[in-house]
């Protein structure tokens, strides 16, 4: 058979910011492709009816509430994770943040908040999931970044400089990983409806200037983005790492 199997019946998943949005409909897609997923995110009332969600499909969901700033508190998560799982073949690095402010107002507290949840977060778990899956024989971490790592927006400088920087975390991570069996892959998304964007999406003449830039024309939906992350943590991307799959409307042919 030359058509390899996008189910991930038996896995064992984390996905961070799980507990709506993106986080949520990613970890959602997860459970309906088989996986069994861990849960984490500041909020348990949000992380509880993203469990039911997936517990509904017949699969487990584990929920740890933990901020990600929180590096003790997240570490913990984590063997809580590898007890109740046995085997993590799979991370999600999903949970980010942004705070719109002008270059020349950002402060140093902006600074650090968004570094610490959109960054350093994602590569201390990333760092801790990869000491097990090194000594499990491999996994599949996928990195959520944003078109605004490849393309100047007018998304903030933080906010740009950090899905940059997973960008390139992501190529070195399977440059060194890549012989102990551990696949690193990103997401680039552009505009999707979420509760973080419906504010700022309500704007029409904010609304109008993205659909300029959108040859599709369109809002992404939450469900464009579950086939894209089911396909690169499944058997179906075995022989791809150290990529970003943007899915984005095609706004990236622009260059903008």
């Amino acid at each position: 058979m030359y058509l390899p199997s996008f189910q991930l019946e038996g896995k064992k998943a984390i996905v961070t910011g799980a507990g709506r949005g993106i986080g949520r409909a990613l970890a959602v897609g997860l459970a309906e492709a088989g996986a069994d997923v861990a849960l984490i995110a500041r909020t348990p009332e949000d992380l509880k009816r993203t469990a039911k969600i997936i517990e509904s499909l017949g699969r487990r969901a584990l929920t740890l509430p933990v901020d990600l700033k929180d590096q003790s508190g997240l570490r913990e998560a984590v063997r809580e994770a590898e007890a109740w799982a046995g085997k993590i073949d799979i991370l999600i690095n999903n949970a980010g943040m942004n705070i719109r402010t002008p270059a020349l107002e950002v402060t140093e507290d902006e600074w650090d908040t968004i570094m610490q949840t959109n960054l350093k977060s994602a590569f201390f778990l990333s760092q801790m999931i990869g000491e097990h899956m090194k000594a499990a024989g491999g996994g599949s971490i996928v990195n959520i970044s944003s078109v605004a790592g490849h393309v100047a927006l007018r998304t903030g400088v933080v906010y740009g400089s950090t899905k940059a920087a997973l960008i390139q975390m992501t190529k070195i991570l399977a440059l060194e990983w890549g012989k102990y069996g551990i696949r690193i892959n990103a997401i680039g998304p552009w505009y999707f409806k979420t509760p973080l964007t419906e504010k700022i999406l309500s704007d029409e003449v904010f609304l109008q200037d993205v659909l300029s830039r959108t040859p599709m024309k369109r809002i992404g939906e939450l469900p464009d983005l579950v086939g894209p992350a089911v396909f690169l943590v499944s058997d179906a991307a075995a022989y791809m790492t150290g990529q970003t799959l943007y899915v984005d409307g095609g706004m990236t042919i622009y260059g903008f």
